[in-house]
């Protein structure tokens, strides 16, 4: 007996019991993860492989987009507003490379699924030179006329937000091929299901850039020229590490230059069937993002540092479901290239299921977290109780309403069905987001909390317009491959 009364016996009895418990646990999960993350066309470890290394790319982003955030918030509201407001314009037109990205990822996936390796590779290829040749004429035109734009936009903002803000712009510009090309290089690998080297790749290119900044932000206090200096140096080590991956130690792609620069125009209207509706989406969705923008400004520079101060804290719960709205691109991608429609429907069921539990875990963490959280920006006092009502708005409406209404349209745009979605995203955002945000925000002058209640609304019609369309069969009726 030992001195709590218990035998050697009754230890390793209990011992054993645990182990039993462990075993049962166990078996349980498995039989879970069965149940909703396993078909015919792909089991859980192979989804969770594809999901894994996108979740910690997207922590990596948003983490890193908040200390950039928090690092140039040193050098005053001015330069907040300024980097704030041309993110806005940024976001607008890197998300029409990302558009056509993603064109070659659908594409590239249902290729996958349906067995066919060399038009994997063509259609990945076609891709690249697609995003580079979209890239480099919008940057040669942004940089032309970026005084009139930041103008017709901007133009209520004060002296000292424009100035910045036409340093920023200019040198956004500049880096955008550098991205463009990064984006259309990982978007093929992840339609083929290798998200491991994008994982690597993303962590180069935004560790690059978070170094560069404290070092030149920080440090040396360059403020929004430092931040320009370490965006196009991480972007173009970036663009770099990536072609040399694909064309020196890729086999599933095999892109090789000389291909690259000859346009076969079958495979690119397949691209583009996907990619152009998807870029059309893009431009006036993120264009009414960036119109609540202007009248934002009307509001003055502390509410612009609000909405920028919240919209980087609102990012972190997103983290999880972001990474889900890119995951299951590739995975219902490739079951549609195997016309499995049975596994593409539970697949985007238990997806956004999973994405509602991430939301629960983040709002248990992180609303906690606000003081510190708050703490990295040293907003002024007047707006610190404004950006926690905008964060607990979120933290509301995110485990009901985003989930359905941003990883739905990516799975429905998997399965071909991109003109529906983007005509519907296109509606909801201008006519809910745009008209009802300016509505409540400046007519009955609720302010940025107005603004942010009509997006938390156009979230609620995505969600019924998308269930809707996912009930029938017309979204998996293209046929792709």
């Amino acid at each position: 007996m030992d001195k709590y009364g218990c035998s050697f016996y009754n230890r390793v009895k209990k011992c054993r019991d645990m182990n039993q418990i462990k075993l049962i646990m166990k078996k349980k999960s498995v039989r879970l993860l069965d149940r909703y993350f396993t078909g015919e066309s792909i089991d859980y470890r192979h989804m969770f492989a594809i999901i894994l290394p996108i979740f910690v790319d997207q922590a990596f982003l948003i983490l890193m987009s908040l200390l950039n955030t928090a690092m140039i918030s040193s050098a005053g509201v001015a330069a907040v507003s300024a980097v704030s407001m041309v993110d806005s314009l940024n976001i607008f037109l890197v998300n029409v490379f990302i558009a056509v990205a993603t064109g070659g990822t659908v594409m590239v996936a249902q290729y996958k699924g349906s067995g066919n390796s060399e038009m994997v590779s063509k259609t990945a290829t076609q891709a690249i030179s697609a995003v580079t040749i979209f890239s480099v004429l919008i940057s040669t035109l942004v940089i032309v006329f970026h005084t009139s734009t930041l103008s017709v936009l901007f133009g209520k903002a004060e002296a000292g937000v424009l100035q910045n803000a036409k340093i920023y712009l200019i040198g956004s510009c500049i880096s955008y091929p550098f991205i463009a090309i990064f984006q259309a290089v990982t978007g093929a690998l992840r339609g083929v299901g290798e998200t491991k080297p994008c994982l690597n790749l993303s962590l180069f290119m935004n560790i690059t850039n978070t170094i560069l900044n404290v070092v030149l932000i920080t440090i040396f206090h360059l403020g929004v020229e430092g931040l320009i200096i370490s965006t196009l140096v991480a972007r173009c080590l970036g663009m770099t590490a990536s072609l040399i991956y694909v064309l020196k130690y890729n086999e599933t792609i095999r892109f090789r230059l000389k291909n690259a620069v000859r346009i076969d125009l079958s495979i690119l209207k397949k691209v583009m069937f996907i990619g152009l509706p998807f870029a059309a989406e893009q431009i006036f969705f993120n264009g009414g993002k960036l119109l609540t923008q202007t009248f934002i400004v009307q509001l003055g520079t502390m509410a612009m540092t609000t909405y920028a101060i919240g919209n980087s804290i609102a990012l972190l719960f997103q983290i999880g479901p972001n990474a889900l709205s890119i995951s299951i691109v590739t995975i219902v991608g490739q079951c549609i290239g195997s016309r499995n429609i049975q596994d593409a429907r539970k697949f985007i069921l238990s997806l956004i299921g999973l994405a509602s539990v991430f939301f629960l875990v983040a709002d248990a963490i992180l609303l906690p977290l606000f003081p510190v959280l708050i703490h990295m920006f040293n907003p002024p006092d007047e707006i610190v109780s404004t950006i926690f009502t905008l964060i607990l708005i979120s933290a509301i409406a995110h485990p009901l309403l985003w989930s359905p209404s941003f990883i739905m349209p990516s799975a429905l745009r998997a399965a071909g069905d991109s003109t529906f979605t983007s005509i519907a995203s296109l509606l909801s955002m201008w006519l809910l987001r745009v008209v009802l945000g300016y509505v409540l925000g400046i007519t009955f002058g609720f302010g940025i909390i107005g603004v942010w209640i009509a997006m938390i609304v156009e979230w609620g019609a995505r969600s019924l317009i998308f269930g809707w369309r996912y009930k029938g069969k017309k979204w998996y009726a293209h046929k792709l491959v």
